[in-house]
Parts: C-alpha cells; sequence; structure tokens
C-alpha cells in the first residue's frame, strides 16, 4: 500500500513539520508495510500538480498535518475530499485551532516538541482508518449517492508487467503468477492493485483455484472488502472448491455493492442458484434408485435453485446461461410433480391448492421457454452480424430443444450438430446435466436420444488425465563452487566429494517414507545446483532446471569462471533436461517495471520465482534443501535470501552446514 503525506515544510509558527513526518508519520507508516512520499521529493521530477493531483487520488491512505493555515495543505485536502470517499486521516499539533468548516472532522493530535512519542496510537489509529469501510470524507458523507473516482482509470499497469501475466497464463505457469503477485505486493507499487486484480483473473481462468482465492481475499483485504470484482470472483472459486457458505456469502457482498453491473448481477444469481442446486443435487443422489424421484421434489433446494436462477434471467435478459437452467429446473419441477401426484399435494392444504400450484409452474415453465428461445435467438444474431462462432452457444440450443421438442430423433440430430468442434472430453459437463434428468425419470426420450450421441462421441476417445502432483517437492539451494581469485574460501573445489555426500544424504532421507513421486527443483550453477541434478538422478528422482536467463548468458555468469569441466557437465544436465528447463528471463536483468524496486536482483528473482513453483504443490509437500554456511551472501538474492523465504512460507527447510567444506 501506498500514503501521500500533505503537511507544511520545514519549520513554521514553532513546529518542525519534516521532523514530524520523520519521527513520527515515517515511523508508523513502516510498522503498517505503507510506502509513500510527500511532494516535496517529486519537485525534480517533471510537473509538480500534475503529480500531486495524481497521487491524492490514487493514494491508498492520505494523511494531512492541519496544524497550521497552510493554503497548500487545505487546497489539496479538499481535492482528495472531492474525489475519494474513505482513507483521510487528519492529524494536528495539539492546542492547535482549525479552520471551522473541518471543526467537527476528527484529528489525532500529537505533541509539537516531541512528536515520535505518538507512533503507537498513530499507527493503532492509521490501521483502524484503514480497517473502516466507512466514508471519512465530508463531502461524500453529505451526498451518500455521490460516486468516488476510480483509480483504475488514473493507474497504469506497464505493458511488460501485462506481457508478463499474459505469458504465463497461455503457460498455465501458475508458478509464475504467483512469482508476481509477490513482487507486486513486497514493492508497494503504485499500481499494485491493479496489476493484483491482473493477476487474480489470469490464476482463475487457469483454474489455480487456491492461489487466485489468495490474490482475490489480499485486495478485499488491503483495498476494498465489498469491491464487486473480488467478491464475484470469490464466489466462483469458492463453489468450484466446494465451500458454498463462503460462496454465498461473496455473493451477498457483490450484490450489495451499487457499483455492482446488470450482467454481474445475472451473474452473481446464477452463482447462487448453483450454489442451492448443488445442495439439491446432495439431499437425492445418494439415495436408492427408487426413492430419488420423491427426494428431489420435496427437497426445498429445488425451488430455492429455480428462483434464484429466475432471479438472474429477470436481471438480464441476455444472460441465456440463467435462464436456460431455470428452464431445465421447472421442467424437472413440473415433471417430478405429474409423476408423484400425491408427493406434490402433501405439501398443500388441499388438493385444489396443489393444482393450481402446479397449474402456475406450467405457465412459468412455458414463459420461460419462450424467454430463453427468444435470449439465444438473440445471442446467436449479435455473433452472425460480426461474423463469430460459439459451440458453446450451440451446445445450449441443443440442451433447449431437449427440454422443449416432442421428437427425440431432433434432439439427437441438434446435439450431433453442436458438438462437432467440441473436444470429446469437454462434454462431461453437458453430460453431466442430462444424467440428472435420466436419474430422475424426467423427459425419458429426448435424453436417452441426446446422452446417445454424446456418449458415443465420448467412447474411444483418448481422455485428458490430469498430472499426477508429486508428493514432495524438493526445491535445492546452494553456493557455487569458488572462483580461483575468492579471497574466503566458502566452497573450495577439493570439497566437492564431500558436498555430494552431504547432498545425496539429504535427498535419501527426504526419500524415506514417501508414498508417491518426489521432483527436485534446482538451478544450474557449478558447485551445489549441478551436484543435485546428479544426485537426484542417481537416485532416481525427476528434476527440473531453473534458468535466471538464456543459456550462454547463464553459463558466463553462474558456471563458467569454474573451469570447463563444469562446464560440460552443464551441458549435459541442459541437454538431458532440454523439456523440463525453465528460463525466467530472455536477459539476466531485471524487466523495466521491477529496476526500481530496492536491493532486488535478477538472481534474488530467480530464486523466489523457483521456491513459488516448487509451493505450487503446497508448502507441507515442499522441502527447501540448502547447502548453507549460514553467513550473509556476497549479494541480495544469495541462499541466506532462499531460506528465509522458505520459511516465511512455512516450508520445511534441510540446512546441510557448508561450513564443514572449508573445515574439513
Amino acid at each position: 500500500m501506498r500514503a501521500f503525506i500533505v503537511r507544511p515544510f520545514g519549520k513554521k509558527e514553532g513546529i518542525d513539520f519534516d521532523a514530524v513526518e520523520a519521527d513520527l508519520i515515517s515511523p508508523a507508516l513502516d510498522e503498517l508495510g505503507i510506502g509513500g512520499r510527500t511532494t516535496i521529493e517529486i519537485l525534480g521530477q517533471g510537473n509538480i500538480r500534475t503529480d500531486m493531483f495524481h497521487l491524492l487520488l490514487t493514494a491508498d491512505l492520505v494523511i494531512a498535518d492541519l496544524s497550521i493555515h497552510n493554503a497548500n495543505v487545505f487546497y489539496e485536502l479538499g481535492i482528495r475530499h472531492a474525489f475519494c470517499d474513505r482513507h483521510t486521516f487528519l492529524i494536528k499539533s495539539s492546542g492547535d485551532e482549525v479552520p471551522f468548516d473541518l471543526k467537527t472532522d476528527r484529528y489525532f493530535s500529537y505533541q509539537r516538541d516531541h512528536p515520535g512519542d505518538g507512533v503507537k496510537a498513530l499507527t493503532a489509529a492509521l490501521r483502524q482508518t484503514l480497517d473502516s469501510e466507512d466514508a471519512d470524507s465530508p463531502v461524500f458523507q453529505l451526498i451518500p449517492d455521490l460516486k468516488a473516482q476510480d483509480r483504475a482509470g488514473l493507474v497504469k499497469v506497464p505493458a511488460d508487467f501485462r506481457e508478463e501475466v499474459t505469458l504465463a497464463r497461455a503457460r498455465k505457469a501458475a508458478g509464475d503468477l504467483a512469482l508476481l503477485a509477490e513482487e507486486v505486493l513486497r514493492f508497494g507499487l503504485e499500481w499494485a492493485e491493479e496489476g493484483l486484480r491482473e493477476v487474480g483473473e489470469a490464476q482463475f481462468r487457469i483454474k489455480d483455484f487456491g492461489s487466485a482465492s489468495e490474490t482475490w481475499e489480499t485486495i478485499r483485504r488491503r483495498y476494498q472488502s465489498d469491491d464487486p470484482q473480488a467478491n464475484q470472483r470469490l464466489a466462483t472459486i469458492f463453489q468450484k472448491t466446494g465451500d458454498l457458505a463462503r460462496s454465498d456469502q461473496a455473493v451477498e457482498r457483490a450484490l450489495a455493492s451499487s457499483d455492482c453491473s446488470v450482467e454481474a448481477r445475472a451473474e452473481l444469481h446464477a452463482l447462487h442458484g448453483s450454489n442451492e442446486k448443488t445442495r439439491w443435487l446432495a439431499e437425492w443422489q445418494g439415495q436408492p434408485a427408487e426413492r430419488r424421484a420423491e427426494a428431489a421434489l420435496i427437497s426445498p433446494f429445488l425451488a430455492r435453485s429455480l428462483d434464484a436462477y429466475s432471479h438472474g434471467f429477470s436481471q438480464d435478459v441476455n444472460h441465456y446461461y440463467s435462464g436456460l437452467n431455470a428452464l431445465a429446473l421447472a421442467t424437472i419441477q413440473e415433471g417430478l410433480a405429474r409423476a408423484h401426484e400425491e408427493v406434490w399435494a402433501d405439501g398443500f392444504e388441499t388438493d385444489e391448492e396443489a393444482a393450481a400450484k402446479l397449474h402456475r409452474l406450467s405457465l412459468r415453465r412455458q414463459r420461460l421457454a419462450g424467454a430463453v428461445e427468444f435470449s439465444l435467438e438473440a445471442a446467436r444474431s449479435r455473433l452472425a452480424r460480426i461474423g463469430g462462432k460459439d459451440s458453446w452457444l450451440e451446445v445450449s440450443r441443443a440442451d433447449f430443444t431437449c427440454l422443449t421438442s416432442k421428437r427425440p430423433a431432433r434432439v439427437g440430430r441438434q446435439y450431433r450438430q453442436a458438438i462437432a468442434e467440441i473436444p470429446p472430453f469437454d462434454l462431461d459437463s453437458v453430460i453431466r446435466q442430462l444424467v440428472i434428468f435420466e436419474n430422475l425419470g424426467v423427459l425419458p426420450d429426448n435424453v436417452g436420444a441426446a446422452l446417445e450421441v454424446l456418449r458415443a462421441r465420448q467412447q474411444g476417445s483418448v481422455r485428458e488425465t490430469k498430472a499426477q502432483a508429486p508428493a514432495r517437492v524438493l526445491v535445492f539451494t546452494g553456493h557455487r563452487i569458488d572462483a580461483p581469485d575468492r579471497e574466503a574460501p566458502r566452497f573450495p573445489p577439493r570439497a566437492e566429494g564431500k558436498a555430494r555426500a552431504m547432498i545425496r544424504d539429504a535427498v535419501a532421507a527426504e526419500l524415506e517414507g514417501v508414498d508417491g513421486d518426489v521432483i527436485g527443483y534446482a538451478g544450474g550453477a557449478s558447485g551445489g545446483d549441478i551436484l543435485f541434478h546428479e544426485v537426484c538422478e542417481e537416485l532416481g528422482v525427476a528434476t527440473r532446471l531453473f534458468l535466471a536467463g538464456p543459456r550462454d548468458d547463464y553459463v558466463r555468469a553462474s558456471v563458467q569462471e569454474a573451469g570447463p569441466d563444469w562446464v560440460r557437465r552443464f551441458d549435459q544436465l541442459h541437454a538431458r533436461l532440454e523439456s523440463q528447463t525453465r528460463v525466467l528471463s530472455d536477459r539476466l536483468e531485471l524487466p523495466r517495471w521491477l529496476r526500481s524496486a530496492p536491493d532486488y536482483s535478477i538472481w534474488q528473482r530467480n530464486n523466489l520465482w523457483e521456491l513459488e513453483n516448487g509451493l505450487m504443490h503446497g508448502s507441507a509437500s515442499t522441502t527447501l534443501v540448502a547447502l548453507w554456511n549460514g553467513e550473509p551472501g556476497d549479494n541480495a538474492g544469495g541462499t541466506e535470501d532462499m531460506v528465509r523465504m522458505a520459511q516465511e512460507r512455512g516450508a520445511r527447510t534441510v540446512i546441510l552446514d557448508a561450513g564443514e567444506l572449508v573445515d574439513g
């Protein structure tokens, strides 16, 4: 997060405002992990007014010192209050008066001679302000329907960052996306919120729901808990992971937002309908075959799901998905009610009430059918105008035909045409929905014709199989072989045999008692990295090679100075693991968007990248094996840094005392 401090500069009217920032404000912001600056730091960087406006509107927190009647401070505070509804914090020196128009606002008071005495109290007050969802701007308090300025239009995400996200998404590289999320948060970049949104959306699209959940929750926690986009994504994620209660909560939060669009509302009500449908399925699918239909009919979740889908369709009639689901459930409910009239009637006081309700249900189904047909044809017309094509729209039209047609042969033919360009393994969801009808005995002829076509398409096809997750991931980090001119020995060449034995013992110990595959992740530097790969090959452990840059650049930086034999071993390793080699960057330097990050290098990024990829399998399944002498490295990004990051993330760490390589 970033703060912007609005204050006078230097000493004025007996107050040293530079000292107030240094002794009071900055320590409090540091404690909260918030970066920030004042306008004095941008004087030499361009148009100060433009920069000032930008910072006032995009800062996560603005702190304004109103101790004296400074025109610039009040001007900037007025801009902030006019465009931003929350997270503006007012401070003043104790005993000083403020203008009449601001007398009713709350202030934090500090001692002008000893401002540092208030750090602890200010930290707590700032944390409370950031946690609050209430408007603190008097403008927004007086005009409740006023909309705050959307920061997304003011903050530009760097193009090269977007390219990294796009590439990681295309490769379905979940660890790479986790690296980008970590870096955006670590360095408090001005565009962090929008950058996180792009990462979270990519994680969602590649179905890395665990990481996507963490990213979207971070956006809610750090920026805005009622954020409609975050809540909509979380509603879907929680549904996919089976946490229906939290999914419902996210739906409610998103719907409560005034910024929620019509299209989003339709989708959210459909999500709620899907949650209720899942509960409905759980009530009867485990029942014996002869009891399923009755259990399905009397379940309250059937009507709840139908109502939720119908509500979604009423929000946006272009959202044919919700309408089609409502029509399917209405068809099931009516079909079950007519097939089990006594069970249906038991839910009403009289037979007349039961008959009237069934008649209204039939009319509802008919109205839904007409509206859904119109919606589907409208969607098809829109696509035709732009020359587009959507195979899943054609599947939805086939589903509609199955629900409404009286000719099973037509149903089968329409499904055959609709699925012509859809891979067989993508038809599971279509088949699952039809199996519901099959199990309940609703529309048996139409459903039978549809399933015959769909199952025939799948029969004999090569099914998509999910890669088996390894039982344990070993991530290695360790010292390189000492260069000939190294003054203080750390890994002398003569100790190679001892280092190999230490690494071998550590890997062998990790293999004990593990039920499943073990995989190793490491770089390719001379010394520990290459030894780890060689040991793993001897023990039958597959490894992946992580390189910070292209082969030639990497060899020059991390292998060559150890001598030609190590280059030869690297080339053998590289050739053997060619299909299992990942390259972080096309050059051994940070991307432009990261070059201003303090104390960060391509090697530190490489470590974090390797570790994040390992942790994609879960911290409980990840072990960091570190050949380390326990001392700080020569530069940022060394073994010390890797060990610290692994421990922070809850990974098991096995430290091999590299001090023995010198002492021995």
